[in-house]
């Protein structure tokens, strides 16, 4: 799950979970990681991953990271002493050290030095993040946090492509070789091969899908569902939100392939270029992208805003859809503890006055 700080509703991690469990304790992702059972590392973004998949991402570590490593050899006195702190206080916050009067800008976001060396010794898999506290990374010694890791474990670099080769089928559900390598930002070269080999030795299955010039790939764990799917007896229910992040709709390509939706969030858009708003949110309605939405929680006020609605075209505001947005937009708001949903804008402009009726007690 990618970890992105924009809160203008929830932050995107506990969205992704929420879209799928719907109400849930958001406490849950935090105790998670305070449990060991997720880590956070570079995937395809910054992300919150399977600890399960700790070793597939330490080649990376160890060999990748040429910026971080470059960094840590001009700045070895400050690293050690990042390590000491961490040795002897045990974990930190970057916020923990103060910035010296008259400092300037190191060009990395503004970061103090303390906070370079503990992302770079991040990026190379000295220390991990413990916790997080009001979401700022709390550090410390990987050895604290994984003290059994040994690097003579160490998969093979083909070892851990095909294992994340085969995590990417797996969760896309089925896939095109394009789509593979951006999921653990992989390199393109080699892929389609890749998957022939493991379509070869059984470990993964082929598929032929309408107007694609290429066999798609199906993890065998999906085999029985897929042939559900293909006999028409699984049907598409429930609505839900989507963050911008989501892996749904985080490779744009691929839902412009399977939807033919061009999406994009507008955060880093000039406001008078915007269309569709800073945060929009996909709407997931019976298994097709409906719409989007631009929300926004006033936490003092309890209230929670969507200022503006786009259909997508060619989808009308049936009573359905009507229906089953309204349930979710009055169980999202709840889950935020906000007490009331208001809709400005929409379009078709009649969709707001639909939703609105259908949300009055």
């Amino acid at each position: 799950m990618q970890i992105d700080s924009i809160s203008i509703v929830a932050r995107s991690p506990y969205l992704v979970l929420w879209s799928r469990l719907g109400p849930y304790d958001p406490a849950w992702l935090d105790d998670l990681l305070v449990r060991r059972q997720l880590f956070e590392y570079w995937s395809h973004a910054a992300c919150f991953l399977p600890i399960e998949d700790w070793p597939l991402y330490r080649r990376d570590m160890l060999e990748e990271h040429k910026r971080a490593y470059a960094w840590l050899e001009h700045n070895v006195e400050l690293a050690e002493r990042v390590l000491e702190r961490l040795r002897i206080g045990g974990a930190v916050r970057s916020s923990e050290w103060g910035r010296e009067a008259g400092a300037k800008s190191t060009g990395w976001w503004d970061w103090k030095p303390e906070k370079m060396a503990l992302e770079a010794l991040f990026s190379t898999g000295e220390v991990m993040v413990a916790r997080r506290e009001n979401f700022q990374r709390v550090y410390d010694l990987r050895e604290r946090i994984l003290p059994h890791w040994d690097d003579d474990l160490l998969p093979t670099e083909v070892e851990a492509r095909r294992g994340l080769a085969l995590k990417t089928v797996r969760s896309l559900g089925i896939a095109r070789a394009r789509w593979v390598p951006d999921y653990f930002k992989r390199p393109v070269k080699g892929t389609a091969e890749l998957l022939e080999r493991l379509a070869a030795e059984g470990l993964l299955l082929r598929c032929e899908v309408e107007g694609w010039e290429a066999p798609g790939y199906i993890h065998p764990d999906y085999a029985q569902l897929v042939r559900q799917v293909a006999r028409g007896s699984v049907r598409h229910e429930g609505t839900t939100l989507l963050s911008p992040f989501d892996p749904v709709v985080w490779d744009r390509a691929r839902l412009l392939d399977l939807w033919d939706v061009h999406y994009r969030i507008e955060v880093y858009t000039p406001v008078a270029r915007r269309r569709y708003g800073y945060y929009s949110l996909p709407i997931l309605h019976r298994g097709r992208i409906v719409g989007r939405l631009d929300p926004k929680a006033h936490r003092a006020t309890g209230v929670l805003e969507i200022r503006q609605f786009h259909l997508e075209t060619g989808v009308e505001p049936s009573p359905d859809l009507v229906e089953g947005l309204a349930h979710t937009l009055t169980e999202f708001a709840a889950w935020q503890n906000l007490t009331t949903v208001e809709i400005g804008w929409s379009d078709p402009p009649e969709f707001a006055g639909m939703l609105q009726e259908c949300m009055l007690p």
